[in-house]
């Protein structure tokens, strides 16, 4: 796992801090609703591209079966929540996303290459933290977790790909900058605690 996690690890700007993991393993059921968000927030993200940029061949073929695998992931862990007595309800986003997207360029084909490489950073950090807790969960939650450990970096492998296909100049500055940003963001301080959240003060 060590080997397979390197290139995500490097990637990144920092590895989960161990406050996360703590207060992440005192609400299991917090921890789940907020993924199975999250993994739906994934499936529209790529949804939303394919409609927005129909004419990107490469594009419409990752991200439709990342769109697909997304959806299976949400049900999976929907149907754990089931098993475990667990109704979804609507909560708050993790303010990680929103702040990353403050820093889009606005003009084309700019646009598109701040959001592909943002979707490389949020399934690098997924699958940095499904290796990070999964050590710390029950058997069932443990397997899953590994099991999807895969697919993320798959998804932040596409991501990246296409933001250097379709970038018209070099993209390792821009890499650079959000590495800082997201590094920040995971550094900090939150009000809540969410997968993608910063360390919770509560």
């Amino acid at each position: 796992m060590m080997d397979f996690l390197q290139p995500i690890r490097e990637f990144l700007g920092c590895a989960t801090p161990q406050a996360w993991i703590d207060a992440a393993i005192k609400d299991i059921p917090l921890l789940l609703q907020d993924h199975a968000n999250c993994e739906k927030k994934a499936a529209s993200t790529a949804v939303n591209l394919l409609f927005r940029y129909n004419d990107k061949q490469e594009l419409q073929e990752c991200l439709a079966q990342l769109a697909r695998e997304e959806l299976l992931h949400y049900e999976q862990v929907m149907e754990i929540m089931t098993k475990r007595g667990l109704r979804y309800k609507p909560i708050t986003n993790a303010r990680y996303a929103g702040s990353l997207r403050k820093h889009v360029r606005t003009y084309e084909p700019q646009h598109l290459i701040d959001i592909l490489i943002i979707g490389a950073f949020v399934e690098a950090r997924s699958c940095e933290r499904f290796a990070a807790i999964a050590p710390y969960l029950d058997e069932e939650l443990k397997r899953f977790y590994t099991f999807l450990l895969k697919s993320e970096a798959r998804h932040f492998e596409y991501y990246l790909d296409l933001a250097e296909r379709y970038s018209p100049e070099p993209i390792l500055d821009r890499i650079a900058f959000f590495r800082e940003q997201e590094a920040a963001l995971i550094s900090s301080t939150d009000t809540e605690m969410r997968f993608h959240s910063g360390i919770p003060t509560i």
